[in-house]
């Protein structure tokens, strides 16, 4: 297998090890999680971290490190259908730079949730 299959396969893994609804646990949102830890194919999951990344940078992300390319017009589907639940969920955290700026603001941000990243960094592991 691919290694960039691999790990989105990996990534899949982890969305259903979290609890994440059938609705979240595909490409789209493995990816998502991923670009949230800055982890490419060939990492190890211990090198997880946490930037903060907007939705276009996240699509960049997927293109850059996956070869996944998304129209500019799906920015929203990612909001909607990935990083809202992630949020509520618990896996990833929103503005946590800045709550108090505006829904609408373009420079909105996501950043994975700190007790979600030290899991993740043990993917893999006995631990």
């Amino acid at each position: 297998m691919d290694p960039r299959e691999k790990r989105i396969a990996e990534a899949l893994r982890v969305l259903a090890d979290l609890g994440m609804p059938a609705a979240q646990r595909n490409e789209r949102s493995a990816l998502c999680l991923l670009a949230l830890v800055g982890l490419n194919a060939r990492s190890p999951w211990s090198d997880c971290n946490s930037p903060l990344m907007g939705i276009t940078p996240i699509m960049a992300w997927a293109r850059e490190h996956f070869a996944k390319e998304y129209a500019p017009n799906t920015r929203e589907t990612f909001r909607r259908q990935t990083m809202h639940q992630f949020v509520q969920g618990g896996v990833a955290l929103y503005n946590p730079d800045k709550p108090d700026r505006p829904v609408n603001s373009p420079h909105a941000v996501y950043q994975i949730e700190p007790t979600c990243l030290t899991v993740l960094r043990s993917f893999g592991t006995d631990g």
